[in-house]
C-alpha cells in the first residue's frame, strides 16, 4: 500500500493538509521528528477539520525508526532540484504499492543522506519562477499520481 510520509515537517497547516488527502485516500500517513508544531496545535485541527480521527497517523521518533519498521517499502524521495541527480518526473515514474512517498521540510526539502539511499528521487516540473510547490500541492499531485499509476483508484 502506498503511503505518504512528511519528514520534519514545519507548518501546521501544511500537516493539515495532508493529513486530510490521507484520510480521503486512506493512505497511511507517516511523521518523521522533529515536527515544528504541536499535534495538539489548533491550526492543524483546523486545516484538519473533523477529519483527523480517519487519518492512519503513525509518528516516528526519526527517519531510521521509520525505516526499520518498513524495510519493505520503496523510499521514493521528493526533491525540487537534482542535487547530482537527475530525478524522475512524476507523472512518468513507475510507481508500485510499496512505496513510501517522502516529502521533505517546507524550507529545507530532504537532506543529502535521505537522498542517497532512496530507491527513487521525483521531482514536479516547475515553468515559472518559484523553486518548489507547497508541500501539501506536491504531496496531493504525487500521491494521486501514484495511486492511479498502481490501479487503486479503478472504480472510485
Amino acid at each position: 500500500m502506498i503511503e505518504v510520509v512528511l519528514f520534519e515537517p514545519e507548518i501546521p497547516q501544511n500537516t493539515g493538509s495532508v493529513a486530510r488527502l490521507c484520510a480521503a485516500t486512506k493512505t497511511p500517513l507517516h511523521l518523521i521528528k522533529p515536527l515544528g508544531f504541536s499535534l495538539a496545535d489548533r491550526y492543524l485541527k483546523r486545516a484538519g477539520l473533523d477529519y483527523w480521527p480517519h487519518v492512519n497517523l503513525t509518528v516516528w521518533d526519526n527517519f531510521d525508526a521509520f525505516r526499520a519498521a518498513r524495510p519493505q517499502s520503496r523510499i521514493v524521495a521528493t526533491t525540487a532540484g537534482n542535487r547530482g541527480h537527475t530525478p524522475a518526473a512524476y507523472h512518468v515514474f513507475a510507481y508500485r504499492p510499496d512505496d513510501a512517498l517522502v516529502f521533505g521540510t517546507e524550507s529545507r526539502g530532504l537532506p543529502e543522506s535521505l537522498l542517497d539511499t532512496a530507491g527513487a528521487r521525483l521531482r514536479i516540473p516547475i515553468w515559472g519562477q518559484v523553486r518548489s510547490l507547497n508541500l501539501a500541492n506536491a504531496a496531493s499531485v504525487v500521491l494521486y499520481e501514484a495511486l492511479r499509476a498502481v490501479g487503486a483508484l479503478e472504480g472510485k
